[in-house]
């Protein structure tokens, strides 16, 4: 049966981390695995997430099946924080999905049934696991232009010039916030331009939110998509909490489309549900009921935004800190970038070898594509990085 496979090729970030664990150096950081830490490297619960498992746990009469799309007082929740509660209700689907990646998956699965031969347009750089999520439901996928290194930020007019190429139809990948993996986001009003873009060209905007309330505060990493909302027919929304609620290894988000109608909505809604018992039949529930109580909840939902405006807080001070190290090291301004940046992530120069002079010589763990996890550092690890940096250049 087997034997004609052939090994898997290793996933470079996956095998950072194994080589990261082995490693016995007392100094060693890092800043590779995408997941937020504190000051002295630890991922927590996020204390509100943790109250509402206690209540779950004193509530919860049964592990039956919530059926396909999932935990419904969820789906709405996720819709109402990202959307809006003024939003028309009537034209939203939603479903709750294993993480971010089951959300990207299924809609995927849902652009390929309803156009087949439309093609993908990614921006370049994007997240690794982009191409092989959305290729894998037979997708076609293309690139556009995002990111300029020499300045650390987004080549607009060069991706409004790729965007104008696409194909009435196509479809648009854009990140909502804190872009992975440069932190290089669209400002208000490339947003607008973009979305004129989009109404005119009638291309289908895919949203992949994977950081709200990380970049500049959850009612500003959600401009993007409400304004989309207004000017586009149509649109899809890839939502995971992991990250602002920690509930990584829980594995839940939620894939939310935008229709033209409430008739085509309740379609969606149907194939959203037939989608899922193809792909994982019904959806993990645990973190999903967690985030929904957080939601519901006045007095946690409170508690939640305080903190994560709190870890929010501490990647805003690690990225002035990081640029301040880095300037000091080049004797130049040339990274001031990092700090007009937002969300978890940067994408520094590498030279070749760089990375792995970095880990060897200076148990320093980055990607080779120069992206770096900003909440993997700390006051006391920052200077040591950034002369570590210097000295392999």
């Amino acid at each position: 049966m087997f034997e004609s496979l052939t090994p898997a090729k290793p996933d470079t970030i996956l095998s950072i981390m194994q080589a990261f664990r082995e490693d016995k150096r007392a100094n060693k950081i890092d800043l590779s695995v995408g997941v937020y830490k504190t000051a002295d490297g630890a991922t927590p619960i996020v204390k509100a997430v943790r109250e509402a498992e206690a209540r779950l746990y004193e509530s919860q009469d049964t592990k039956t099946y919530l059926g396909t799309i999932g935990d419904v007082g969820f789906n709405a929740a996720m819709t109402s924080l990202v959307c809006g509660p003024n939003a028309d209700g009537s034209r939203l689907a939603a479903a709750q999905t294993p993480g971010g990646s089951g959300a990207l998956r299924m809609i995927a699965d849902l652009i390929r049934a309803a156009r087949p031969d439309a093609t993908i347009h990614a921006p370049d750089p994007t997240w690794a696991n982009h191409i092989p999520l959305l290729s894998s439901a037979g997708l076609n996928l293309e690139t556009y232009t995002y990111f300029d290194a020499a300045t650390g930020a987004v080549n607009f007019d060069a991706m409004m010039r790729d965007l104008r190429l696409a194909k009435a139809g196509d479809v648009v990948l854009l990140h909502g916030c804190c872009h992975n993996p440069t932190g290089a986001d669209l400002d208000q009003a490339q947003w607008k331009a973009v979305g004129a873009l989009l109404a005119e060209r009638g291309l289908f905007p895919l949203v992949d939110l994977a950081y709200l309330g990380l970049g500049s505060g959850l009612e500003e990493d959600a401009f993007g998509v409400r304004h989309l909302m207004t000017v586009v027919p149509e649109m899809a929304v890839a939502v995971s909490c992991s990250k602002n609620f920690a509930v990584y290894r829980d594995r839940v988000g939620a894939s939310i489309i935008w229709a033209a109608n409430a008739g085509q909505a309740q379609i969606i809604s149907g194939k959203l549900g037939a989608i899922a018992r193809s792909l994982w039949s019904m959806p993990p529930d645990h973190a999903a009921a967690a985030v929904r109580i957080v939601l519901e909840d006045e007095k946690l939902r409170g508690e939640w935004k305080t903190e994560l405006d709190g870890m929010r807080g501490r990647i805003q001070t690690l990225r002035k800190e990081l640029a301040a190290a880095l300037n000091r090291q080049s004797n130049s301004q040339g990274f001031d970038f990092i700090v007009r940046q937002a969300g978890m992530f940067s994408r520094l120069p590498l030279t070749e070898g760089q990375a792995q002079r970095l880990k060897d010589q200076h148990a320093v763990y980055v990607v080779p594509d120069g992206r770096i996890n900003i909440a993997g550092l700390n006051p006391e690890n920052t200077a040591a990085f950034a002369k570590a940096y210097a000295e392999t250049r």
